[in-house]
């Protein structure tokens, strides 16, 4: 519906906004009747696998060996049994901090965190990174930390408390003879 220049006509309207020509097709109505040429077996051919619906056929090559079993294995996956440590940046902390999220008395912990919102879930724990800077003196219990990480907490006056990870001390606990 293009009626003239869009500086002539003024402002757009949103109920005359339409797609450009040709931007949509129309979708062919299959096995409506010989008539149409797509009637009978819609464009799908004589009968077989291809011919039913619900066909899945990724990587099927037509007898010969797909690629996936051509290729050697290679690599090991430890994934399900990798810790899933959370990662928290010195500036999101700092963030938080300043708009009132985080309270900077007290001991700073992974529920804290939670609580706060800066964290969805807690995982296997809190891994505290150097990414920004930390202005307030605060003391932040983690899992783990990297050493910048300490350091500049530790530079504006905070401290940063490592406790084991919880999980592996219960599995230990578990697995001592009494």
């Amino acid at each position: 519906m293009h009626t003239g220049d869009w500086w002539v006509i003024g402002a757009m309207k949103l109920n005359e906004i339409g797609d450009n020509f040709g931007a949509h097709y129309r979708a062919k109505r299959v096995g409506r009747g010989i008539g149409s040429g797509k009637g009978k077996t819609a464009a799908r051919g004589g009968k077989g696998q291809t011919a039913r619906s619900g066909v899945s056929l990724n990587g099927f090559e037509g007898g010969q060996t797909p690629l996936h079993r051509r290729l050697p294995k290679r690599g090991f996956n430890n994934s399900i049994f990798r810790n899933d440590f959370k990662a928290v940046n010195l500036g999101r902390l700092q963030r938080a901090l300043d708009d009132g999220k985080l309270k900077p008395e007290g001991t700073l912990d992974g529920a804290a965190l939670v609580a706060s919102g800066m964290l969805r879930r807690l995982g296997d724990g809190v891994r505290l990174l150097a990414k920004g800077e930390i202005r307030t003196a605060i003391t932040i219990e983690v899992t783990g930390a990297s050493k910048a990480a300490i350091s500049a907490v530790e530079n504006a006056g905070g401290k940063v408390i490592l406790r084991a990870n919880r999980v592996k001390k219960q599995k230990t606990e578990a697995a001592a003879p009494v």
